[in-house]
């Protein structure tokens, strides 16, 4: 874990549970593709850079999830970077108590208030055109987040986020978390076409050739809305389509998973009646979902 991987002249990852991108900006200067999850994540990626002798300018936050910017504000103590984040994610990255309170609707217990959802803030900047380092450009990629983005190095690496989960990701906790089905619909449709010389997803392996895999998360992302459609063929309200789903797929109740998958299951809820294949109303001050 935390090794550092070369996969053309100026690109590496750090494999870590979130892969960090590394990309050579100068003679010894490097920026960072997110940060990891925490300070110790901080600690072994700074480790890093001192054996290769680099110094870190920059920090690119893809989206501002607590695994992919909680080095941030180590490193920018440390090395005093600059640590850029699109807008949404900006606000998220500096002001870290908002992850939480989102998935919970409300000031979130102290059973949300951990690491792996709060991330320590930092300095953030707006992410634009003109922050970013020659050769290197931003591909927006929503859905997973409000305003996730992926990037691609001159030398046609591209770095891909969350936007696309391992079929083993897919198999062991079926719902990946989602902000927006339409969006990352949208987001896996145009990833399915893209050409590049290698693809690295934060969770998946890397690979030259994205398509099948991105085949393979929209055909889930398709799935799990047919089987909350099946669900609500009677009228259910919200908790026990949750319940429904955690029994059928087999999944655990926990604080943090009701926060998540309900989060997510909220989402799918949202698209499948902008598509037409739920109806909500209140019966008996009860907001009740039903297939159409």
């Amino acid at each position: 874990m935390y090794e550092l991987i070369q996969v053309s002249d100026k690109c590496y990852y750090i494999q870590s549970p979130a892969k960090i991108g590394l990309v050579i900006t100068g003679d010894d200067e490097v920026c960072l593709i997110d940060s990891g999850n925490d300070r110790d994540a901080g600690k072994r990626i700074k480790r890093i850079l001192e054996e290769k002798g680099w110094s870190l300018n920059a920090i690119y936050n893809t989206h501002a999830h607590a695994d992919h910017c909680g080095g941030n504000q180590y490193l920018q103590k440390q090395t005093g970077c600059d640590i850029y984040a699109s807008e949404i994610e900006r606000d998220f990255a500096e002001h870290t108590i908002l992850e939480p309170s989102y998935l919970f609707g409300a000031d979130p217990p102290e059973e949300l208030k951990h690491k792996f959802l709060m991330a320590r803030g930092c300095d953030a900047m707006l992410m634009t055109k003109e922050s970013m380092p020659e050769g290197m450009e931003m591909i927006p990629l929503p859905g997973h987040s409000f305003d996730m983005v992926g990037f691609r190095v001159s030398d046609d690496v591209v770095f891909l986020a969350d936007c696309i989960s391992s079929e083993e990701t897919l198999h062991k906790y079926q719902i990946s978390f989602l902000v927006d089905v339409a969006a990352y619909l949208d987001t896996l449709e145009m990833i399915q076409e893209m050409e590049g010389r290698i693809f690295i997803p934060s969770h998946a392996e890397p690979t030259d050739d994205i398509s099948p895999l991105a085949k393979a998360n929209i055909a889930k992302v398709r799935e799990t809305g047919d089987t909350i459609v099946d669900i609500c063929t009677d009228s259910l309200p919200f908790d026990t389509i949750l319940k429904r789903i955690f029994d059928r797929y087999g999944l655990a109740m926990t604080f943090e998973q009701h926060a998540l998958v309900g989060s997510t299951v909220r989402s799918y809820l949202t698209w499948l009646k902008d598509e037409g294949r739920l109806t909500a109303s209140i019966e008996d001050n009860t907001l009740i979902w039903k297939k159409e």
